[in-house]
């Protein structure tokens, strides 16, 4: 099973499947199993679990990672929900993740530990998979998808939402769009070699940019693009004959 799609805020399934337990050394992942038309078997994992059951900063990353890539997943396509500080990119828009801004605090962040492993480093010139987003535009284009443009993300450990004053930060060191998963989930797909490319979906303004966070319609945002990713994901994965020649995801590792 090459392919996954790991679903954010909102997305916690995308059709029928069946469920299978994956166990790892870091725990226990449940995923489900979907076909796609072809009838090729494509792994979905709900980020927050179930019905959002796990808050952000107590995501177990490692474990998740790890469970897609012992079923043999090369290929990742994940939502994320994100506000904006960008004035261009508005609630309800959608954006390409390019690169990250890393401002988590408590979370283990790589699989390499030293010890038995060594001293491993991941080179981080292309955390995303320019293969796997220049697909998802390409379909997008076709599948009548609007993308507002490309996005940096900063990460914040949540569950608590920004101030204005770091919203004001992130936005002066070149932040576009701002949530709380993507890392270090983006870096543990790299450090096993595995091609990964995030979809913001923006469900409201920062803190201090535009109105009052809390009365977004952050569900209604989700809600009005989840069915339409997810359906360029599985056509991406079943018109697309998707080879790691084509970027340098798995040969990031740096060993000393």
């Amino acid at each position: 099973m090459e392919k996954a799609i790991i679903g954010g805020t909102g997305v916690y399934d995308i059709g029928e499947a069946c469920s299978r337990e994956i166990e790892t050394e870091y725990g226990s992942v449940t995923i489900d199993v979907v076909k796609t038309k072809s009838g090729e078997e494509v792994a979905f994992l709900a980020r927050h679990g179930k019905g959002h059951s796990v808050p952000p900063h107590l995501i177990n990353y490692r474990a998740n990672i790890k469970a897609l890539k012992d079923i043999g997943v090369k290929y990742i396509y994940t939502t994320c929900a994100v506000g904006s500080c960008n004035e261009n990119f508005a609630p309800a828009d959608v954006v390409v993740l390019k690169d990250f801004l890393d401002f988590t605090k408590t979370r283990p962040l790589t699989f390499y530990e030293g010890g038995e492993k060594g001293v491993v480093h991941v080179a981080m010139d292309a955390p995303y998979c320019p293969n796997l987003g220049r697909k998802f535009k390409e379909y997008a284009k076709t599948m009548g998808l609007n993308i507002k443009g490309d996005a940096v993300y900063a990460c914040t450990e949540g569950p608590r939402f920004e101030t204005a004053s770091e919203i004001k930060m992130y936005k002066m060191l070149g932040a576009d769009v701002v949530g709380m998963t993507n890392v270090p989930e983006v870096v543990l797909a790299k450090e096993l070699g595995m091609c990964y490319q995030a979809i913001g979906i923006v469900t409201n303004w920062c803190t201090g940019i535009k109105g009052d966070v809390a009365g977004h319609d952050i569900k209604g945002a989700v809600e009005s693009n989840k069915a339409l990713i997810s359906e360029i994901f599985m056509t991406v994965f079943t018109e697309e004959e998707l080879s790691q020649d084509d970027c340098k995801c798995n040969a990031s590792l740096i060993k000393l």
